[in-house]
């Protein structure tokens, strides 16, 4: 079994209150952040890790700190992106209900380190049971003198709090988040400037992932140099992955970056191969977002060297024969899957949860979801999957925020890899379109 950094403790009875927590070594960074180390130091352990953003964009989290503005005698803010809204994705919700504390104890030793005296946790507003359980851990926290006035005797102050968001996915974008959080539409802002010099209320401003605040105290704890030993090149620490799909074991697995793709879904000690026997026909492996990739090329590279779950292995070919490993929402489909179903039903999402502010996304998701539901009903023509794809290009780079590229993406790789099955809808309607219907194969369209 491979190391469990975040995750080693989540099945202690009683692990959600601050008293088993501190026996098992909570709140033990604080300590040690506070007591022995200038923040500075702090921001230096985390670039030493490699740590990488967990939420999906995977950039260095120690260098996005290093951004941080300071200028004299202006706030400065940490908030946590806790909207966990990308289809497939359910990994942040079970670490903040089962170990409430670590992704405190993580706000409190990265707001030491960012100098911020006040910190948000931003909850999408569907997991009010959750918010539920972080406030109860808050006032544990306070209660304790991790959180308050004068932490530790340290001369520091933090003041921490919960803010439910109201369930919509665009306020996952940072800036679309801060929006939300200062009481008004989440609409992503222009950039620049950046959060890291003008974010919540104008003030410089810090937005991480739950995982990667959550991964701070190993850090802090360990060191920088022993967390970066951990995975394979610039891909560092342990990742926790939302497995789902058709899948013998779904679930949530901490691995060690670098396992190869073939051991997660087929091993015992991850996902226990394709339920019923089937054969796997597609993953993706990186939440909604990101591009799908069939059997062969979600196993090994073009090249033929074996696939792994890092970030610089699943992107190898770039987007002609690779993903991204986004979010770590792993959906696994077998050969029953209608592709171009699959590829209808994320956009519906994507235009649903468009905020409108920007034209091509504005419209563009809205032609993506009416000639997918007319090709999976059976009403398609020859031209539009010529005109899906050319829609999605359109639609990529001319957007505010990456909510435009989230819906593309995955239209052009379905289109890319599975223009096959694409055109057996169109030529055969009527068998398409039948109740459990299951394309045959290329041979028919021969």
């Amino acid at each position: 079994m491979g190391r469990k950094l975040l995750t080693e403790h989540i099945n202690v009875e009683g692990i959600d209150t601050i008293e088993v927590y501190r026996k098992h070594g909570g709140y033990r960074s604080v300590e040690k952040a506070i007591k022995t180390m200038t923040p500075d130091e702090v921001v230096e352990e985390v670039k030493k890790s490699g740590l990488r953003g967990r939420g999906g964009a995977g950039f260095p989290t120690g260098l996005k700190w290093s951004f941080l503005a300071k200028p004299e005698g202006v706030p400065r803010y940490l908030v946590c992106n806790a909207d966990e809204s990308e289809p497939g994705t359910f990994k942040d919700r079970q670490l903040m209900s089962k170990l409430p504390h670590l992704l405190i104890e993580g706000m409190i030793t990265s707001s030491y380190a960012l100098g911020a005296n006040t910190s948000y946790i931003y909850i999408r507003g569907e997991l009010l049971y959750v918010l539920r359980i972080l406030e109860k851990a808050i006032a544990e926290a306070y209660a304790a003198g991790f959180l308050g006035k004068n932490i530790l005797g340290s001369g520091y102050d933090l003041d921490l709090y919960v803010h439910p968001g109201g369930g919509a996915y665009i306020c996952g974008e940072e800036t679309a988040l801060l929006e939300s959080l200062e009481g008004k539409r989440g609409n992503p802002r222009n950039k620049p400037p950046f959060p890291a010099v003008s974010g919540l209320y104008a003030r410089p401003t810090v937005v991480n992932n739950v995982e990667s605040i959550a991964a701070v105290p190993v850090i802090v704890n360990d060191g920088g140099d022993e967390y970066a030993k951990i995975g394979v090149g610039k891909s560092t620490g342990t990742k926790l992955i939302s497995a789902c799909g058709h899948l013998n074991k779904p679930g949530i697995y901490e691995i060690e970056l670098g396992v190869p793709v073939e051991e997660f879904i087929y091993s015992d000690e991850y996902c226990g191969g394709i339920w019923k026997g089937r054969d796997l026909k597609a993953v993706v492996a990186g939440g909604s977002s990101v591009p799908i990739l069939p059997k062969e090329l979600i196993l090994k590279t073009a090249a033929g060297e074996p696939r792994l779950m890092t970030y610089e292995s699943l992107s190898d070919g770039g987007f002609v024969t690779g993903t991204m490993l986004g979010s770590g929402g792993f959906i696994a489909m077998d050969e029953t899957t209608c592709i171009v179903r699959n590829t209808w039903n994320f956009s519906r999402f994507y235009h649903h949860e468009s905020c409108g502010q920007c034209s091509p996304c504005r419209e563009g998701t809205g032609w993506l979801e009416k000639i997918l539901h007319r090709i999976e009903h059976g009403h398609g023509t020859e031209r539009d999957i010529d005109v899906l794809a050319s829609v999605a290009k359109q639609i990529e780079g001319n957007t505010i925020c990456p909510l435009g590229e989230a819906a593309a993406w995955p239209v052009s790789a379905a289109i890319r890899h599975f223009r096959d099955e694409f055109e057996w809808h169109i030529r055969h309607p009527q068998e398409a379109t039948r109740p459990g219907a299951v394309y045959p194969g290329k041979a028919v369209l021969a």
